[in-house]
């Protein structure tokens, strides 16, 4: 009787799991929330995507919206240069079929039809019939989202805060495009450089260092930004470190350095070349014996 119990037991929750597989039933009232903001710091944590854990082909974005896809999109609009630059890094080129008239790395970029930018054409991004569109959270806007989902235009946010996310974003945009060996791989070389530039400056001196986006009005970056971050690991000090915001805007004139700003303000495979490029000029010395890339 008692084997026969522990058979029924069993079967009942393969059944179960099965079926919460199938239907890919919601957690009730907040919990799929908490659930999705754990998976997402385990991600993080880990240095794995987030959504391992969820069903297959199920994605969120950095909006906590869900996305389905059957299989691999085979029709991309990028609707930021970082985001062609991941599409082009993990092998996902051909899948391009629009991009920002800013998109222009890799140089083969600048020949995809283009869509604008902050103010994305919509009638040419329904023209070519993207399965798939990515695009930033800073630069879209609310009701240019809307009208694409209006239009039935399957959209994902990407929302890069943390240099880890824009590792963590590389690995979703190669799972959800059946890439993930070359996105997995292009991540653990950029940890490794990350790691070994780290480790280059860590024990030197840490002279203050001011980063300017945007001279009128002059902005800069705060502590919770990628590009802070980027700082901290070249071996500078953020001035900025105690904003308040991710990017506050000074009242200064002069700047200590100038860094090709494409290297660092696109949250793409190319901010390791840009942390390089940033570490070099504040601690030359640290790279005597390292040809530069």
């Amino acid at each position: 009787m008692a084997e026969r119990e522990g058979s029924v037991a069993i079967s009942y929750w393969l059944f179960a799991i099965s079926y919460l597989l199938m239907t890919g039933l919601a957690l009730a009232d907040g919990t799929e929330e908490i659930s999705m903001k754990k998976q997402r710091q385990q991600g993080i944590l880990t240095g794995m995507p987030f959504m391992a854990n969820l069903a297959p082909r199920t994605f969120v974005d950095d909006l906590d919206r869900k996305i389905y896809l059957a299989k691999p999109p085979t029709r991309l609009v990028s609707l930021a240069p970082s985001i062609t630059e991941v599409l082009y890094a993990i092998g996902s080129s051909e899948q391009i079929v629009g991009v920002t008239e800013y998109c222009d790395y890799p140089p083969e970029a600048r020949l995809k039809p283009k869509v604008g930018y902050i103010h994305p054409n919509l009638e040419s991004i329904v023209a070519l019939r993207p399965d798939l569109i990515l695009a930033p959270r800073e630069f879209l806007r609310a009701e240019i989202l809307g009208k694409l989902e209006q239009l039935k235009l399957a959209t994902f946010i990407l929302e890069a805060k943390t240099i880890e996310d824009v590792l963590s974003h590389i690995q979703t945009i190669g799972r959800m495009l059946g890439h993930s060996a070359s996105a997995d791989a292009l991540a653990a070389e950029m940890r490794q450089r990350i790691t070994e530039i780290k480790a280059r400056t860590a024990a030197l001196p840490r002279p203050r260092l001011l980063y300017v986006l945007n001279s009128e009005p002059l902005i800069t970056v705060g502590p919770d930004s990628f590009i802070g971050q980027l700082i901290e690991l070249a071996g500078g000090t953020n001035v900025a470190a105690r904003a308040k915001t991710p990017y506050p805007r000074l009242n200064m004139e002069e700047v200590l350095h100038h860094i090709s700003s494409d290297l660092l303000n696109r949250p793409g495979p190319r901010i390791v070349q840009g942390l390089e490029t940033l570490a070099r000029i504040i601690h030359p010395n640290a790279f005597e014996d390292v040809h530069t890339p």
